[in-house]
């Protein structure tokens, strides 16, 4: 049933959007940040409606944590298509996420996605997978924070995938911070029972910045290791405490 309401709820929402589109159109015309802004409210109030709608009971750590004075690289796991809703529904910073290009093919998602700065990484085409670092690191730079998830696809095994070599670079080059990010039990909504729908507690805990400027030439060149670990501690203890 969770699932029937959650595709009404889309579907509406799709409809919602040929009126507000439109509008957000204009508007960029005359100040893109505006759109921006006010497209993340919207987004994020649609995924705020799914939560609910799923039943999810959200316990969030860390928003204290969160730089409010500069944009970061978020660094999260990814397990599961909630991963994404809960991260965006409860980030409180003006931010955007590194999709896969598979993604940019959706129609009415895609437009979304690109009125929140959103960037379409391709895997199979080094020159496009650079090309889509730099418009992060641009991002970054005008202010928008963006959230990459270093595994490079959803697990479905214990603990985390290795890093990608080159998934931290946004950060590297544009001198921010990196906040590790971890999520438990976003697959136990959706992956693990497709396709249904199921209500679930989840958990997403920011983890302190580690600021690359700061960190000793040996730390730098272990970055996506030192990472890596910092995400898998915040993953672990939140795994054992849900038991």
């Amino acid at each position: 049933m969770r699932t029937i309401i959650v595709v009404l709820y889309l579907v509406i929402f799709g409809v919602f959007s040929l009126f507000a589109l439109p509008f957000l159109w204009l508007v960029g015309k005359f100040n893109e940040k505006l759109k921006q802004k006010i497209s993340q409210s919207i987004v994020k109030s649609a995924f705020g409606k799914i939560l609910f709608i799923s039943g999810i009971k959200k316990n969030v750590i860390g928003l204290e944590r969160i730089p409010k004075d500069e944009s970061v690289l978020f660094i999260f796991n990814h397990r599961g298509f909630f991963d994404i809703i809960l991260a965006y529904y409860t980030v409180p910073v003006l931010a955007s996420f590194v999709s896969k290009k598979e993604i940019a093919k959706v129609p009415g998602l895609r437009v979304w996605m690109r009125n929140i700065k959103c960037v379409f990484l391709d895997r199979e085409n080094p020159r496009e997978g650079i090309k889509a670092i730099l418009k992060g690191i641009e991002n970054i730079q005008r202010g928008t924070s963006m959230f990459i998830s270093p595994e490079g696809t959803r697990n479905s095994a214990e603990g985390l995938l290795p890093f990608k070599p080159g998934s931290l670079k946004m950060a590297e080059k544009a001198g921010c911070p990196i906040v590790p990010v971890a999520i438990t039990n976003s697959d136990k909504v959706f992956e693990n029972h497709l396709p249904w729908i199921k209500s679930n507690r989840m958990t997403i805990e920011y983890g302190e910045p580690i600021y690359i400027h700061e960190l000793s030439k040996e730390s730098r060149a272990e970055l996506l290791e030192l990472s890596r670990e910092e995400v898998l501690k915040l993953y672990e203890k939140n795994t054992q405490l849900a038991l």
